[in-house]
């Protein structure tokens, strides 16, 4: 059974950074990424949707730009849970929110960077100006994807996150960590 690929990868009209598509985002936090129309399902949302499925894959194909974008924010999603996971008592919503946030701006290796996990199938940003602007996309999308994972989590209003979501923390997909 094949892993479950972006709908995004059909948008050309996209700027790449590298080969890392700037996709539209519906955020509420500033930064440099479009705006996504508001009723209408962007890459957070997808990302949060496919992730558990996807999880479960050691091989993934890289079928077109979005992809590329789509691994990179399940990747922070393990993370995000690894870090929920690490403490000895589960966090509340508040504690939550404030912990995914900080991992959210922490610094992060970029694609061409030594330490980024995935180089050999991402390019590097051709400039400087692009790679800040990719820092500065990536950071905006993370924290976006921090809040809206924060709000699946604890969904069901116990003040514990969800165990149906905390059981994927040792799930590595394609057998990889961004390392935070």
């Amino acid at each position: 059974m094949p892993a479950y690929h972006s709908v995004f990868n059909e948008v050309t009209d996209i700027r790449l950074v590298g080969n890392t598509p700037l996709l539209p985002i519906k955020s509420r936090i500033r930064g440099p990424a479009p705006m996504a129309e508001p009723d209408a399902a962007d890459i957070i949302d997808e990302t949060i949707d496919l992730f558990r499925a996807n999880s479960l894959f050691r091989n993934f194909e890289i079928k077109g730009p979005a992809d590329r974008l789509l691994i990179i924010f399940i990747l922070f999603i393990s993370d995000c849970l690894a870090k929920i996971s690490a403490s000895k008592v589960p966090p509340n919503q508040l504690e939550a929110s404030k912990m995914l946030n900080t991992l959210a701006v922490d610094s992060f290796p970029l694609p061409g960077d030594a330490n980024f996990v995935l180089n050999a199938h991402y390019a590097a940003p051709g400039s400087r100006p692009d790679a800040d602007y990719l820092r500065q996309y990536l950071t905006q999308a993370r924290q976006e994807l921090a809040a809206r994972l924060v709000e699946r989590l604890y969904a069901d209003g116990t003040g514990k996150p969800s165990k149906w979501w905390m059981s994927f923390t040792k799930r590595r997909f394609m057998s990889r960590s961004l390392g935070n």
